[in-house]
């Protein structure tokens, strides 16, 4: 299992990606969260296989259709907070 933080810019708040993140996350089986930051931009924290984790990270750099994604920056995470779902957090 690998840990990723992951923070995402561009035109990625108010186009759906919380929701379709969390759909792909669902879909790889990824554990985790993301959330809006109030800067713009998006951060996800990904809990999954090595090979999940990627694949999830390929969908960021594209993100839904109405996402114009400029950067992902993508950082192992020494958190082992155990993940038991994929969810969107609003704080």
């Amino acid at each position: 299992m690998v840990a990723k933080k992951v923070y995402i810019s561009g035109k990625v708040q108010g186009v759906g990606f919380r929701f379709h993140a969390h759909e792909k996350a669902y879909e790889l089986g990824v554990k985790g969260w993301v959330r809006n930051l109030k800067d713009g931009r998006v951060e996800l924290f990904l809990v999954g296989s090595e090979q999940a984790v990627t694949q999830m990270l390929a969908w960021c750099h594209q993100g839904p259709p109405a996402a114009k994604v400029e950067k992902v920056e993508a950082q192992e995470s020494s958190d082992k907070i155990e993940q038991t779902d994929f969810y969107i957090r609003r704080d």
